[in-house]
């Protein structure tokens, strides 16, 4: 029975989610703010976090980061009545999974709970030292970019991406993977985040002219060293 860390400030949506969920087989560990949640998550990681973004004490977005900085492949999804670009790009930047916007329906949420659950990955052996990215090294578990005893610090998101270009480099990335993968999904939505963070991709990587990040119309992205 999968288990779900719910952290809702809302009572009565925070209550009829969690009856929800439970009607539909998932065992949920509710709490009302963002420090609770935290406190729950610590004494057991559970199987999926669903958080709201605008919390007391704790919220969404800063949960998500002291989330990250303990593990790495729990997902992550924001429940939110927040849809600007920015604060979308930054809920993706901080590690999150799936952004869905309130008010939703329990079909929606319980679909993309079963996405991100069904598409984690058997545990894979760590790199062993930082991968060579032209002049660049690239400290993946560390998400660290350097270069000539300079280090950028790269976000969640960014460093998965990045290994997903390195694993395939010079080979063609498929941007609908990369979507499914690291977004849940590829709504046109999530392909404009995609797009903002090959930007900074291609940004960290410029002061090497050897290394190139590539878009492939129609395919995806080819990294180039």
């Amino acid at each position: 029975m999968p288990t779900v860390l719910l952290i809702e400030d809302e009572a009565a949506l925070g209550l009829i989610v969690k009856d929800s969920l439970e009607v539909r087989g998932f065992r949920v560990e509710y709490a009302a703010d963002g420090e609770e949640g935290l406190r729950l998550f610590q004494a057991g990681p559970p199987d999926i976090v669903v958080a709201d973004v605008m919390m007391p004490k704790l919220d969404g977005f800063a949960l998500a980061r002291q989330i990250r900085t303990q593990n790495q492949t729990v997902p992550i999804i924001f429940l939110t009545a927040r849809s600007q670009t920015a604060d979308v790009v930054h809920g993706f930047e901080l590690g999150g999974n799936d952004y869905l916007k309130k008010p939703f329906s329990m079909d929606e949420l319980i679909v993309r709970i079963h996405a991100l659950l069904s598409r984690q990955p058997a545990a894979a052996p760590a790199p062993v030292g930082p991968l060579p990215i032209g002049r660049y090294r690239f400290d993946y578990p560390k998400q660290k970019l350097c270069l000539d005893g300079h280090s950028a610090d790269l976000s969640n998101r960014e460093a998965e991406l990045l290994k997903r270009l390195y694993d395939q480099r010079n080979q063609v990335l498929e941007r609908t993977t990369v979507l499914r993968e690291l977004w849940g999904d590829d709504s046109f939505f999530n392909g404009r985040s995609l797009d903002v963070f090959i930007t900074r991709l291609r940004r960290y990587v410029k002061d090497d002219p050897q290394v190139q990040i590539l878009n492939i119309r129609g395919i995806g992205y080819k990294l180039i060293v």
